[in-house]
């Protein structure tokens, strides 16, 4: 790949890791210029403190994001993998943003000599190394470097822009740094809490407790008033915070997936197309017309297909027809052209002629003749590609190419491939591709592995005509008779599946697991309270319509908002209420839990070797708030009623073992470990409290 070509794909996505790998994405100030303020607002994806990002620049991270995101699954693109992209850009922009503010209230800055040896020092910044890489050593290359800092100070306009993003990136993960390094030595672990720490995991409690469980109240004896909701409401109001507005919905689905008479169908036509492919004679035209998921006609390794498929080939001879085979709602037929033995691995050199600048095809092949005749006769293969090789790396390494596994050279051909991996050692080879024409010098090579080479036919399992109409009949039905006040009701008599959700949010792409498309998501958004859709939407497996049932604004929520959600609280804390009265009065006179136990008819439970650490009650639950009060009690006396999570409980201490003290050594290992252990979570605490505390303006489901 060339300089330009390497730059422009390695300059667009800077990371850089603080605490726990936050990740800060690079852009420049919006351009405002020449627009109105109203039509800067309306291309504005969102802001954070005022500072707010054009949708152009943000959709353009987003789609190579999303290109990477593609890269790594192997080529395949889906609606759920650019939601993906748009969210993970989006708590970049956030990041970049807060992490900026505070670097500018300090005070930061990267002078001009620290630049230069980030750049040319002995230990490059990583964007340095991870830009300029040889890509067959896989090792930071310093001439490749050194050759675009002349190019682009020689004038190349273009060069020189993506030198300077380049130099930007740099500066802006260095001052990261900084104040990452700042706020890692800002904390520490005191002897103190260091001792506490080991306390609390090695101190052990044996104690009794006897208990009265919620579950020992019906619901149905319970009445809930709103006072006791104002109670629940008032002691847990910050959690009931909405970070960003949310909707409430009801919606029904109708069920469009495959029936089994889809299925028979569609086998059908496997078997069908399994006698055709037998009698084919192009294989490769075949595959590429009958199949759902084009598989390329190649040669395919030992556990690349799927699971019965991939048995069925390697147990084949050449010609045979395998299958059909089920595998994740698909049938596979294939057809094996050829089986033979391949090297895993080769290594090759090769030097790269441009027929653009050797005056065409023809002569450039022959031009690579020749110099695989000087090859042939005793060339040095290395100072050949210095003087010819059009591959600026392929000069600087000795027209060391790589070492590479089958299917990793697909991209340049078929039978680029295929010629590399027939040859022999010490072979030289003459080859085109797109990047210009090769004199390949063929390596070491490693194993020896067999291959099938498979033409591969596949149906997905789709619903039919048939499938599809009735359940669109059914929907269509539904629509036409529901409206706000019915919905519910219509439901019902119908016998549709009914379902709620409370808080679906903006960027959701899935609504109680179900995928849905972003167009009813941005309606639930639109809509006014008690709005039934205007349309019928579709998913892949269903048919959707949905009513607005809440609309929940960012901030806390008003307590008639989450009054349905918080019923189950307010009924254990009533319940708790009923039951400490009657453990007050069991306690009242009583010197020991075995006496306030025998009073409530039940029994004081012994248990042995609990720390604060795990605050475990075997066989019960986690209970928190009991173990803590277990471990500030005095032994031989019962505590006061607690309210745990199970129940209200009593307890009483019989005895305490205390750890070996620890030696200094020991405390310094112990504060080491918490030291290392509150940095790792530093920057989490940190960006949370400043997103906290910042005016966060997200407009992203008005563009995705």
């Amino acid at each position: 790949m060339g300089i330009m070509g390497n730059l422009r794909n390695r300059a667009g996505l800077v990371i850089f890791v603080i605490g726990l790998a936050i990740v800060a994405f690079l852009l420049g100030d919006v351009v405002r210029s020449g627009s109105p303020l109203w039509m800067q607002k309306q291309n504005e994806v969102g802001s954070v403190n005022g500072s707010a990002i054009d949708y152009q620049q943000f959709n353009a991270q987003v789609e190579q994001t999303a290109y990477q995101f593609q890269q790594q699954m192997g080529g395949v693109e889906t609606p759920q993998m650019k939601m993906y992209a748009v969210q993970q850009v989006w708590n970049q922009f956030i990041s970049k943003e807060l992490l900026n503010s505070e670097i500018e209230k300090i005070g930061f800055t990267v002078g001009k000599q620290e630049l230069n040896d980030l750049v040319t020092g002995p230990n490059p910044a990583p964007q340095i190394m991870q830009t300029f890489v040889n890509p067959q050593t896989g090792q930071f290359d310093r001439a490749y470097l050194y050759q675009v800092i002349e190019e682009s100070n020689n004038g190349n306009v273009e060069l020189q822009g993506q030198w300077e993003a380049l130099l930007e990136s740099v500066k802006e993960q260095r001052l990261a740094e900084k104040y990452a390094n700042l706020l890692s030595s800002s904390i520490y672990v005191t002897a103190l809490e260091a001792q506490d720490e080991y306390t609390a995991k090695n101190k052990l409690a044996n104690f009794e407790y006897t208990l009265l469980d919620y579950s020992s109240i019906n619901d149905a004896d319970v009445k809930l008033t709103d006072a006791d909701y104002k109670e629940y409401y008032e002691k847990h109001k910050n959690s009931f915070k909405n970070r960003e507005e949310t909707r409430g919905i009801e919606y029904v689905l109708i069920d469009a997936t495959p029936t089994a008479k889809d299925k028979s169908a569609t086998l059908a036509n496997i078997q069908s197309l399994k006698e055709e492919l037998t009698a084919s004679t192009n294989d490769s035209l075949f595959a590429v017309s009958h199949s759902d998921n084009k598989y390329p006609v190649t040669y395919y390794k030992k556990g690349q297909l799927s699971d019965a498929l991939d048995s069925a080939l390697f147990n084949a001879s050449a010609g045979a027809i395998v299958g059909p085979f089920e595998s994740n709602n698909v049938f596979e037929i294939a057809k094996v052209i050829n089986v033979k033995y391949s090297p895993d691995s080769v290594t090759v050199n090769h030097i790269v002629l441009n027929p653009a600048t050797d005056g065409g095809v023809t002569q450039t092949k022959a031009k690579a003749d020749s110099i695989k005749n000087l090859l042939q006769n005793g060339g040095n293969f290395a100072a050949l590609a210095v003087e010819f090789s059009q591959d600026p790396n392929s000069k600087t390494n000795g027209g060391e190419m790589g070492t590479f596994t089958r299917g990793q050279l697909s991209q340049l051909g078929e039978s680029f491939e295929d010629a590399i991996f027939n040859a022999k050692t010490g072979d030289i080879i003459v080859k085109e591709s797109q990047l210009g024409v090769h004199i390949l010098k063929i390596g070491k090579q490693v194993g020896n592995s067999k291959i099938v080479k498979a033409a591969i036919v596949d149906k997905v399992i789709n619903a039919g005509k048939e499938t599809t109409d009735a359940a669109y009949a059914k929907a269509n039905t539904f629509f036409a008779d529901v409206n706000a006040n019915n919905f519910t009701e219509i439901a019902k008599k119908q016998n549709l599946n009914l379902q709620s959700a409370n808080n679906v949010m903006p960027m959701d792409i899935s609504i109680n697991g179900t995928e849905v498309p972003r167009e009813l998501v941005r309606w639930i958004f639109e809509a006014k309270d008690n709005e039934v859709t205007d349309k019928i939407f579709e998913t892949e497996d269903n048919f959707i319509i949905a009513k607005v049932t809440a609309i929940h604004p960012k901030g806390i929520q008003p307590l008639e908002d989450v009054k349905s959600e918080i019923t189950t609280g307010v009924m254990r804390l009533v319940k708790s209420r009923m039951l400490k009265e009657k453990m007050n009065n069991a306690l009242n006179g009583s010197t020991s839990i075995s006496q306030v136990a025998q009073k409530i008819g039940k029994n004081a439970i012994a248990v042995e070797n609990i720390v604060l650490a795990n605050p475990v009650i075997p066989g019960v639950a986690l209970e928190s708030t009991v173990i803590g009060t277990v471990f500030g009690l005095q032994p031989n006396k019962p505590s006061k009623a607690i309210d745990g999570s199970q129940g209200v409980y009593v307890v009483q201490v019989n005895s305490f073992v205390n750890p070996k003290e620890l030696v200094e050594t020991e405390r310094t290992a112990q504060q080491k470990q918490m030291l290392q252990a509150k940095q790792q979570r530093a920057w989490g605490s940190v960006f949370q409290a400043l997103q906290n505390s910042s005016d966060i303006d997200d407009n992203r489901i008005r563009f995705y």
